[in-house]
């Protein structure tokens, strides 16, 4: 939820605004970045599409909560989300619509994706006008989300790209938005991460992962969303190293979700495979649309040029 206020959101020079599909997406893919820029004073917005009610649950104390049983998952989600966000410093959170507009949807050919009030469901425009109304309200000069595959295919995640491509296109008589960036994650940056990780292993600092009995092992870098084959789809590298310690805080927030292994040689994470993955403190996105007529955008700052 947000604490700032207009005027206060407003005579913040720098407004980025991220949409993610669920609960920790943001973290595990661009919570360094939020970290670094809200703890350098910009305006940091976070636009959550659904609750994540059909996410697995790692802690077997709290399997109960899963769709199957219970069907308490998404409430005790959001307080994760709400936990995640303090450890990156994150103070404007929604939720698209308002906390359970949208319910979380499966991955192909799952039947939550014909359930009426999924997220995969939601007409466009009726979601995309929710997320234009925070454009209007914010007026980030950054929009960050998913490419038109979602990263890796899921049905919420693609949704999302085309909520927050939409809601700009909507918005744009009342604010325009001068960038909108995927997020990406380069072949060979998961590859050294990938190496590190099973010298880790090797060394017995890895394995198994928390909250998961018995032997556990890797995954492989075409499960990393977002990933493409080098650098020359990558427009700005945030090196956000820093805070990297407040990205494997706010991934562990999500415990249901994430289990989160510090190690000398690195942090590293598992999500309800078990299979272990790369933490990674630097982030990559390529520009998807500029509307501001500046100059070439490669670097290291979502923002370059904007402001002069």
């Amino acid at each position: 939820m947000s604490t700032a206020s207009a005027p206060e959101r407003l005579s913040r020079a720098r407004r980025l605004l991220l949409v993610h599909a669920h609960p920790d997406d943001e973290s595990i893919t661009t919570g360094a970045t939020m970290a670094k820029y809200a703890a350098e004073g910009a305006h940091v917005t976070l636009v959550t599409c659904t609750l994540g009610e059909e996410g697995e649950v790692i802690p077997a104390r709290l399997a109960h909560l899963a769709p199957d049983r219970d069907d308490a998952l998404g409430p005790y989600r959001a307080g994760e989300l709400a936990a995640a966000m303090r450890e990156l410093g994150v103070t404007d959170h929604r939720f698209l619509g308002g906390q359970g507009r949208y319910r979380d949807s499966g991955m192909w050919g799952a039947p939550q994706n014909e359930r009426p009030g999924c997220f995969w469901q939601a007409p466009l425009d009726e979601a995309a006008g929710h997320l234009a109304e925070v454009i209007a309200e914010v007026r980030p000069q950054v929009v960050v989300t998913y490419d038109p595959n979602g990263g890796y295919g899921h049905p919420d995640h693609i949704q999302a790209h085309r909520v927050a491509t939409r809601a700009v296109e909507i918005a744009a008589d009342r604010h325009q938005v001068a960038r909108v960036y995927w997020n990406r994650a380069p072949r060979p940056v998961v590859e050294e991460g990938f190496a590190r990780l099973r010298t880790a292993a090797e060394g017995g600092d890895v394995f198994p992962f928390p909250g998961f009995p018995g032997e556990t092992g890797l995954a492989h870098p075409e499960d990393v969303p977002g990933l493409v084959p080098d650098m020359t789809a990558v427009d700005v590298t945030v090196d956000a190293s820093a805070y990297a310690k407040a990205k494997a805080s706010a991934m562990a927030a999500h415990e249901t979700q994430v289990s989160v292994r510090s190690t000398a040689r690195g942090d590293f994470f598992a999500l309800s495979n078990g299979l272990g993955q790369p933490l990674l403190g630097t982030e990559y996105f390529q520009l998807a649309e500029r509307h501001d007529g500046r100059g070439p955008v490669k670097g290291d700052d979502l923002f370059a040029g904007l402001e002069e």
